[in-house]
């Protein structure tokens, strides 16, 4: 996988002869976007070239309006582990910059796709906009492809149960923990990472110690209780996630907690990547610490279950 992260790539850094190219956000990369990559991909191998995305860090909207930009489902490193996992060769994290966002349409095509990437073969959705105020649509992207002899594929939406695929359904869904269904619509397991802090520590005095969370970049699914895995180095392990406050203890500041099943080593100041499988059950307040200890042990007994269905395979 070659990756640029750079407003201009080093001449002919994804292939002297052009490339089969895609260009959007892809956060997330769900099952719409797994259509859009295959086809991509399988245009590529036919025409012997990388198949390359082009993708823009950070998200526009963080630029043109702060407050309206969604919250990431993936990091820049996930999203490139995502589409290496479907066959891309090649991305291009091109820096958001006030002077890339004044770039015309035109200017956007001629720079980009033909300048700098060489596209022989463009792969889009029907709902693909560039240039200033989004003024490019698929219309004006077949113009300007024919013009430059450059051929033109439009994948058409994807859609489950009649609804289509997006990274605002994702979004929704986990934002009401359903991690389970967020699953089916993404290519992989929602994942988060971040790093490990001290916390207040009572889940050691309780016997289940965890790992306090913090520095997510990514959208954190609603308060609850969750069955995962953790990746420590090259292990995999399963993991309860509590999500929110304790307020068995009055405590009001949400957290993020990870308790590593069957794991007995220090992890602060690393970075842990957690995976969700599925929510267990909601936040609660516990007449007593002994209720909470048992509800704990039904928890991970359940996680326990979960992730063993998981590492199976």
């Amino acid at each position: 996988m070659l990756v640029a992260h750079t407003p201009l790539p080093p001449p002919n850094f994804f292939g002297q002869g052009g490339c089969a190219l895609a260009i959007g956000n892809f956060d997330g990369v769900h099952g719409g976007h797994a259509v859009l990559l295959e086809q991509l991909v399988q245009l590529a191998n036919l025409q012997q070239l990388p198949a390359v995305v082009l993708t823009f860090e950070p998200h526009p909207l963080a630029l043109l309006k702060p407050e309206l930009a969604p919250i990431p489902l993936t990091t820049l490193n996930r999203k490139i582990e995502l589409l290496a996992a479907r066959g891309i060769a090649g991305v291009w994290a091109y820096p958001t910059t006030p002077d890339f966002l004044n770039l015309s349409a035109a200017d956007f095509f001629q720079r980009l796709v033909v300048e700098q990437l060489a596209a022989r073969v463009l792969v889009e959705g029907p709902n693909f906009y560039f240039g200033k105020d989004r003024f490019g649509d698929v219309r004006l992207l077949g113009q300007l492809c024919a013009a430059a002899n450059i051929e033109l594929c439009v994948v058409p939406p994807q859609a489950v149960a009649g609804e289509l695929i997006s990274s605002t359904v994702v979004r929704n869904l986990l934002s009401r923990g359903d991690v389970a269904a967020a699953r089916r619509l993404l290519t992989a397991p929602y994942q988060i990472s971040g790093q490990v802090t001290l916390g207040a520590q009572r889940g050691t005095g309780l016997g289940f110690p965890t790992a306090n969370l913090t520095r997510i970049a990514t959208l954190i699914p609603a308060a609850g209780v969750y069955a995962g895995l953790a990746k420590i180095g090259p292990q995999t392990l399963a993991a309860a996630i509590h999500i929110g406050p304790n307020p068995t203890f009055g405590e009001t500041r949400p957290k993020f907690e990870v308790h590593v099943l069957d794991w007995s080593g220090n992890l602060y100041d690393q970075e842990l990547t957690v995976t969700f499988l599925c929510q267990l059950r909601g936040v609660r307040t516990f007449a007593n610490v002994t209720e909470l200890r048992q509800q704990l042990q039904v928890d991970i007994a359940r996680t326990r279950e979960a992730a063993a269905t998981e590492l199976r395979g």
